[in-house]
């Protein structure tokens, strides 16, 4: 019985109501105007329809009165953008229109019959059930009194969850606005994994730097090391800073262009870093790195970035190769070195899983393994 009267305490109820009697304000004026032609208002709906504000306006109002307080109200409040749209606001209007003729009826006619029965006891029955219309007192016709009542309950909740129905299928998004939702769910996903990919790349790059460093200074015990370790990190520690304010700053301002991160035509910063943790880099850069594509330039950066790193934190400083050309429509990077036990093999970690789908993303292609002796990191990204 709780669960049956439960509608009752719901604001949603009454506002689905309200939703319902809107349009029939305007059949009352009109009635007032010409009640010969009550057909009149349903017709002039259908150029009104045709406005792409008029979605708009029906899905505002359907999310505050029909759903109000719902996460997802599943209502599209966009203007009719295709000839589709349109004439689904049409035929919601019709609808909305056809219900809240029901609704009012429901609601003015089940009371005043509920009136009726109730004074048929004492008098004559003024309108009453068909055939009882002038009948003589009927001593019973008080105990039907509930009947019209329990009606008009579930009429108004069931007229109210129907109109709220048949709003989600006819005001929902359309295919245009649900496959432009779905894109910008994308966009947001892949932003947010550029981003893990950023701090992953810079704050781990800076702390396997300060962690070798470290190490080496505390192997060391002199004095003038020390210091050199100690500048290293604190390089090291200034560029992981720079850069996690860099991508805080994307995060608090979604305008803001991502042009601030670093290229490959700042790879020297990387380089005198692995040099200062020890390593011994062999490095050979050929072609022209400042007419590399922006998007190419900073992935191959990271890329870079990520192959120094691994090889920092799985083999220590041990010698390294580096490679790095612009030939034809291609940019190539390579980063070798003395393979090790603790090197982690194809297709583990992150930082190589991360350096792969880099690769992807611009369309090129990146290995990582065992070659020659060697643990090789080698990608090919296309400029165009």
């Amino acid at each position: 019985m709780g669960r049956l009267l439960r509608p009752l305490w719901r604001g949603t109820t009454y506002t689905r109501l309200l939703h319902l009697w809107v349009p029939m304000l305007v059949v009352s004026v009109w009635m007032f105007i010409d009640p010969s032609r009550p057909w009149v208002p349903a017709l002039v709906l259908v150029p009104v329809g045709l406005i792409p504000a008029v979605r708009t306006s029906e899905g505002v109002q359907a999310r505050l009165l029909l759903v109000a307080g719902d996460s997802d109200p599943g209502f599209s409040v966009a203007p009719s953008a295709t000839w589709r749209d349109r004439l689904r606001t049409v035929l919601w209007l019709e609808v909305r229109m056809v219900l809240g003729a029901a609704a009012a009826f429901a609601c003015v006619w089940l009371p005043t019959l509920a009136y009726d029965l109730a004074v048929g006891a004492g008098g004559p029955v003024p309108v009453g059930l068909p055939g009882l219309r002038g009948a003589a007192p009927r001593w019973w016709t008080p105990l039907l009194v509930p009947l019209p009542l329990l009606a008009l309950y579930g009429s108004v909740v069931g007229l109210g969850r129907s109109v709220t129905v048949v709003a989600r299928g006819l005001l929902g998004p359309s295919a245009v606005e649900r496959l432009a939702a779905l894109e910008e769910r994308t966009e947001q996903l892949l932003e947010r994994n550029r981003i893990a990919r950023e701090l992953h790349d810079s704050i781990g790059h800076a702390l396997t730097v300060a962690v070798v460093q470290a190490g080496a200074a505390r192997a060391a015990g002199d004095a003038k090391f020390t210091d050199r370790a100690l500048a290293a990190i604190e390089e090291s520690g200034r560029s992981a800073l720079a850069d996690l304010e860099r991508v805080l700053g994307v995060l608090r301002e979604s305008g803001r262009p991502v042009s601030e991160s670093p290229t490959l035509t700042g790879a020297d910063r990387l380089l005198e870093s692995a040099r200062a943790s020890g390593a011994e880099v062999d490095a050979e850069v050929s072609g022209p790195l400042e007419t590399v594509p922006g998007p190419v330039s900073r992935e191959g950066y990271r890329i870079l970035q990520e192959a120094l790193t691994n090889v920092l934190r799985h083999a220590g400083p041990v010698p390294v190769r580096v490679r790095v050309a612009v030939a034809g429509d291609l940019l190539y990077l390579e980063v070798r070195n003395p393979s090790t036990a603790r090197i982690p093999g194809p297709g583990r970690g992150s930082g190589l899983r991360g350096i792969r789908e880099r690769a992807a993303l611009l369309g090129g292609r990146a290995s990582t393994g065992p070659h020659e002796g060697d643990w090789r990191v080698r990608a090919e990204l296309p400029l165009r």
